[in-house]
């Protein structure tokens, strides 16, 4: 989720100063997206900009309380019924991290796989105290972060089995033609 629908999705509820939006944000999502005060007025700016958000006039504190306009009301309605776009999804530093370490013939990739497993086994077991601390009638949504975050830590391990086991099977692999950047079909497929 952009900060920038989290925002209008809090703002639906109601009118809200940019500090009740940051710190809402950040409850909402158990703190797992910390956002920096810049960041939120630098949205609502945009948001603003874009007629989905209306600011109010300063208070005597001179603090702006920011409100949903009727489009903005629609864009958020749009994005609930929106499923999120997979195919869509941001660039994995990881991901590219193996797959440049798996075709380096000076790199060990199984020893870079196994850095990351030991890494993501520490953090699943982390998280799974961390699960076994939560009271799901008190913090529903605070226990589906971390049930995500669980699932995500659980299939990168399975992933790294894979790349583990297709190194073994294939060995590594070194880059015969060098990529055309006119062909960006091809780099599309191979995505």
């Amino acid at each position: 989720m952009s900060v920038r629908w989290g925002m209008l999705a809090l703002l639906a509820e109601g009118p809200r100063y940019g500090a009740e939006l940051k710190a809402g944000f950040e409850q909402r999502t158990g703190g797992t997206w910390p956002v920096n005060v810049g960041q939120v007025y630098t949205t609502l700016d945009r948001l603003e900009r874009d007629g989905l958000v209306a600011a109010e006039t300063p208070d005597a504190e001179g603090r702006i309380r920011y409100s949903l306009t009727p489009p903005g009301h629609d864009a958020v309605a749009q994005w609930w019924r929106t499923p999120v776009d997979r195919q869509a999804t941001p660039r994995d530093e990881l991901v590219i991290k193996l797959a440049i370490a798996i075709t380096s013939p000076a790199v060990e990739s199984a020893a870079v796989a196994q850095a990351q497993r030991s890494a993501t086994m520490h953090r699943l077991q982390q998280l799974t105290r961390l699960k076994q601390s939560i009271d799901p009638a008190a913090d529903l949504a605070w226990l589906m972060v971390i049930e995500h975050q669980l699932f995500a830590a659980e299939a990168e391990i399975r992933w790294l089995d894979q790349v583990e086991a297709s190194v073994a099977r294939f060995g590594t692999t070194t880059p015969t033609t060098p990529v055309d950047a006119t062909q960006d079909e091809t780099v599309e497929a191979r995505r």
